[in-house]
């Protein structure tokens, strides 16, 4: 991936998601964020619970409405288009949910599950369309003998891979990863991951890979977007953001995740102070009210996302001083 020379496949700008709340305001779920996803590449997307990262993947497959702003697939507004453009695009982006129980039909056996994709787009049907689903199987790893089971016959391992070979069937190029692998065994989480590094590299997939591990993240990503209520903090390489982190809140994060450094004692930094409600936010830095750093201007002045060093952004008025003191 050369950033440098290539135009993004997935350009995201100035994207919104409000939620209106009767008798309290408007919910900045998502405020005014810009994300770039290059052909092959996975940007990893970081944040506490309640961050909006969820949202982002959903307004970006279409689940949810934007409030503004826009998608672009190669160039394309996949906001402004026609629902039969829409119906044309949607074959190369899909989605792998949280939750594998739940994103598949208790009434349908894997195989109708799997089928279903293939009718809908009418691609193939008859003998073409058993052998599409065993070639599915066999690039995924499903046993073709759990075909005729139904979802609940499965553990939470299968059920996901059922999830990922359903995001596979209409070959997209790109995939939304919405926190995958959360809701299962830690033993089971890497034989996902590497599934999906495997899958990523035979049909040069790109991801959007959600969630809120970040050792997870790092395996996987070689980009890593940190998200704040709404907003997007910093954006950098995998390496930069775990060894030159230069946001207080991300250089927070990384704090607190667990090491084995023999000889080096890490200190976690403990943030205090109330989280701001994303309902009718103020101006300044959202993180203001818990960083160690903030000042009168962060409390009036909101930091914009800057160029701190070649492909490292940040949003933060002192980004300097909060790496010299981490």
């Amino acid at each position: 991936m050369n950033e440098t020379t290539q135009a993004p496949l997935i350009q995201i700008k100035n994207l919104k998601k409000h939620f209106p709340i009767k008798n309290k305001g408007i919910l900045h779920a998502v405020d005014g964020i810009d994300l770039e996803i290059y052909e092959g590449e996975t940007l990893g997307l970081v944040g506490e619970s309640g961050c909006g990262k969820s949202t982002v993947g959903n307004v970006v497959m279409r689940l949810l409405p934007p409030t503004g702003g826009e998608m672009n697939y190669r160039g394309q507004n996949v906001f402004t288009m026609s629902p039969r453009e829409r119906l044309a695009i949607c074959r190369k982006m899909q989605i792998i949910f949280q939750d594998p129980y739940s994103s598949l039909n208790p009434r349908k056996t894997i195989r109708s599950i799997l089928k279903e994709s293939y009718q809908i787009h009418k691609l193939a049907k008859g003998t073409a369309l058993e052998n599409a689903i065993r070639e599915l199987c066999q690039d995924t790893g499903i046993p073709e003998e759990l075909l005729n089971k139904y979802p609940h016959e499965l553990d939470g391992g299968k059920r996901q891979i059922v999830g990922i070979a359903r995001a596979l069937s209409l070959a997209p190029d790109f995939i939304v990863c919405d926190e995958p692998v959360s809701s299962l065994d830690v033993s089971i989480q890497s034989t996902i991951i590497n599934l999906l590094m495997i899958l990523q590299k035979s049909r040069g997939l790109s991801y959007l890979f959600i969630s809120h591990d970040l050792s997870v993240v790092r395996h996987i990503s070689n980009r890593i977007a940190v998200m704040y209520l709404g907003q997007i903090i910093e954006i950098a390489p995998t390496d930069n953001i775990f060894e030159n982190a230069l946001h207080p809140y991300t250089i927070a994060l990384l704090s607190a995740v667990p090491k084995v450094e023999i000889g080096r004692k890490v200190t976690r930094i403990v943030l205090k102070g109330d989280v701001p409600s994303p309902l009718n936010p103020s101006e300044g830095c959202r993180f203001a009210p818990r960083c160690w750093m903030s000042r009168d201007i962060c409390k009036t002045t909101t930091p914009v996302l800057q160029e701190a060093e070649d492909g490292h952004r940040v949003a933060c008025h002192f980004f300097q001083e909060a790496k010299e003191n981490s």
